[in-house]
């Protein structure tokens, strides 16, 4: 490793903290997301319901950091994928921490998958990660939706009530402001909020457990069913599934 260059930490947690913090101390304003974030944002008393491991790092940031984060990433250990950042440097980062094996997916200004999820800017909710109510979107939003991230779902609605603010809850009606101006975001959300009721019958829960969960769910769909729809949003809804309403994003993992 080159003189000067720091060496991620083999910890995944710790190494996201660590990037953060770094980040901070530098004025460019590090933000987690994904199934680590959701991990990290659990209250310390609370335990998930649903273990898993994290092998990634996803971060957010501010378009106008994009330089500042390349060469803070290069610093601080990890390599970056030249040509993917060439090509789609604008929207999104690669790097690479080969003596841990994981990667760092960099979102720049917005988050885009299946569909665009917008993201508040700092100062809204944790220091560390997006709020709660994005990183709920960020996973109901995946069309494919595989068993980690159904557990990521489950895990943050477990460990966070709902309410209409931000601060350590999930703003639900953040959430349903959202969907109610995008007709294609409502209706993945509501085919993972179906998954969602399926996987928490399923399960191997208690009932307090199973309870929480569902009151929830349930809380959360009634919101973002009540919430009034934009004229675009019905529109949209009259066409309903015969068009295709989400993109299929290109796998780099």
């Amino acid at each position: 490793m080159p003189v000067g260059m720091r060496e991620p930490i083999p910890d995944i947690r710790e190494e996201a903290e660590r990037l953060v913090t770094v980040g901070r101390d530098s004025d460019i304003p590090l933000r987690l997301l994904g199934g680590l974030a959701i991990e990290l944002s659990r209250p310390p008393a609370q335990k998930p319901l649903f273990e898993r491991v994290y092998k990634d790092i996803d971060l957010i940031i501010r378009p106008k950091d994009a330089r500042e984060t390349r060469e803070l990433l290069s610093q601080e250990g990890y390599t970056p994928d030249q040509e993917f950042n060439a090509l789609h440097g604008r929207h999104r980062l690669l790097f690479y921490d080969d003596a841990n094996t994981r990667q760092v997916d960099v979102f720049v200004g917005k988050f885009a998958m299946c569909h665009t999820v917008p993201v508040r800017g700092p100062g809204i909710g944790p220091e560390s990660t997006i709020p709660l109510a994005e990183l709920l979107l960020t996973k109901l939003q995946i069309i494919e939706l595989n068993a980690k991230d159904q557990s990521d779902i489950l895990n943050l609605l477990f460990c966070h009530e709902l309410s209409d603010h931000d601060d350590g809850t999930v703003n639900v009606r953040y959430v349903a402001d959202v969907c109610a101006l995008d007709w294609g975001l409502w209706r993945t959300c509501k085919l993972n909020v179906d998954r969602s009721g399926e996987a928490i019958a399923a399960a191997d829960l208690n009932d307090a457990a199973r309870g929480t969960l569902t009151r929830r769910l349930n809380g959360l769909w009634e919101r973002i069913q009540a919430t009034p729809k934009s004229t675009k949003w019905r529109l949209r809804d009259r066409v309903g599934d015969r068009v295709r309403w989400y993109e299929e994003p290109d796998d780099i993992g």
